[in-house]
């Protein structure tokens, strides 16, 4: 028996600790490091090319493993932005090409390469940047077109905002940052509140709702919308920027909401708002302050910001309003601006955590939503 085939070392079956290694190594020497565009406490960013083809280029996002809690490793935030990345692919979400470790245990995120930066940059350059009523339908389909993708694979962003929205060279739009995204596959299952950058936040979150769907992202997608047409943050919180203030910015902005405009929100657990009670803004209102994308446009903007998230459209209602399909038809691809903040906005986006806000200290824990706090206007 000792002669059997099975009983020789050279015959047996690697160990899958070593298989691993050896897939990792092969899936890591396909690339080739550049220089750091970006570099923050969470991740670096480095350009990359492909070995054998060094006109091919990406952007490899090292997460510091150090940097992520000593107990567990690397964050659920990272690992469930790798899961959703490896589960969407659409021309308006960042692509995620690989995934590997390195002998120091970091692990590096190989994503597609956008250099134009982000579209925050394109809105916040008003002295050498201009853009037209068309580009905005144009940025806005594509935005649209990612979100709807995510949703009908039951996932929700819940971090929508310019800053997240990377521009390829060819000017399309890229959906980034997963950090925040979670599946709503089970209408039943209890989600928080304590996600979305509060100026891109929805009434329902700021009260507390334990189960909402697509209408959080899509309220999102509105106030980038209003951004892209006034060139200013929507709703921007007051000083102290707190829950309070949102609210108050939400009431005075779009209209408090009560019974009668969004039946059943008091019965939400951290219900609260002013006093004076400010009636739904007109569309004339709206149109006045909106004009500059139309009559369709401003339909569009009212259809999205609706206190009530069950009158909101979904993101494939959004498609088919007829904003899209009127004039001006949406600018093409190569004719849209491209003046974005380089590689180096992109290695500046890339560098966080996902779900975090640019500028956060520490105090807010780097997550860009503070500790929940009930709002008491009568406090006030």
């Amino acid at each position: 028996m000792g002669n059997s085939p099975y009983d020789s070392p050279a015959l047996s079956p690697a160990p899958v600790a070593d298989l691993a290694e050896q897939m990792d190594i092969s899936e890591r020497s396909k690339y080739i490091k550049g220089k750091k565009i970006g570099s923050g406490q969470y991740a670096d960013v480095f350009e990359a090319t492909l070995a054998t083809d060094r006109s091919k280029l990406f952007a490899i996002k090292k997460i510091k493993i150090a940097a992520e809690s000593a107990d567990v490793g690397i964050s659920y935030d990272s690992l469930r932005e790798i899961r959703f990345l490896q589960e969407l692919s659409h021309p308006n979400i960042i692509k995620l090409h690989s995934v590997f470790s390195t002998k120091d245990q970091n692990l590096n995120l190989v994503l597609e390469h956008l250099p134009q930066g982000d579209l925050l940059v394109l809105v916040q350059d008003v002295q050498r940047t201009r853009y037209t009523p068309a580009d905005i339908k144009s940025w806005m389909l594509m935005l649209m077109r990612g979100v709807w993708f995510c949703h009908q694979n039951f996932i929700l962003h819940r971090d929508i905002k310019p800053n997240n929205l990377l521009i390829a060279a060819n000017g399309e739009i890229k959906l980034a940052d997963f950090g925040l995204a979670r599946s709503f596959a089970d209408p039943y299952a209890e989600m928080t509140s304590q996600v979305i950058t509060s100026w891109y936040r929805p009434p329902e979150l700021f009260f507390r709702a334990r189960y909402y769907g697509g209408a959080v992202d899509i309220w999102s997608c509105g106030c980038v919308f209003a951004e892209l047409i006034n060139r200013a943050v929507f709703l921007m919180g007051i000083p102290p920027d707190n829950e309070l203030n949102m609210v108050r910015q939400i009431c005075e902005k779009v209209g408090t909401p009560t019974e009668a405009n969004w039946p059943g929100v008091t019965k939400l657990r951290s219900y609260v708002t002013p006093e004076e009670i400010i009636p739904e803004r007109s569309r004339g209102s709206w149109l006045e302050q909106f004009r500059t994308v139309g009559e369709d446009g401003v339909d569009l903007l009212i259809a999205m910001m609706q206190l009530d998230p069950n009158k909101r459209l979904t993101a494939e209602g959004v498609l088919k309003h007829k904003y899209f399909t009127s004039a001006p038809r949406p600018t093409p691809l190569n004719e849209l601006p491209k003046k974005g903040g380089g590689v180096d906005a992109m290695g500046e986006e890339l560098k966080r955590r996902g779900g975090e806000i640019p500028g956060e200290d520490s105090n807010g824990g780097g997550r860009g939503d503070k500790v929940a706090r009930r709002i008491d206007f009568g406090g006030m």
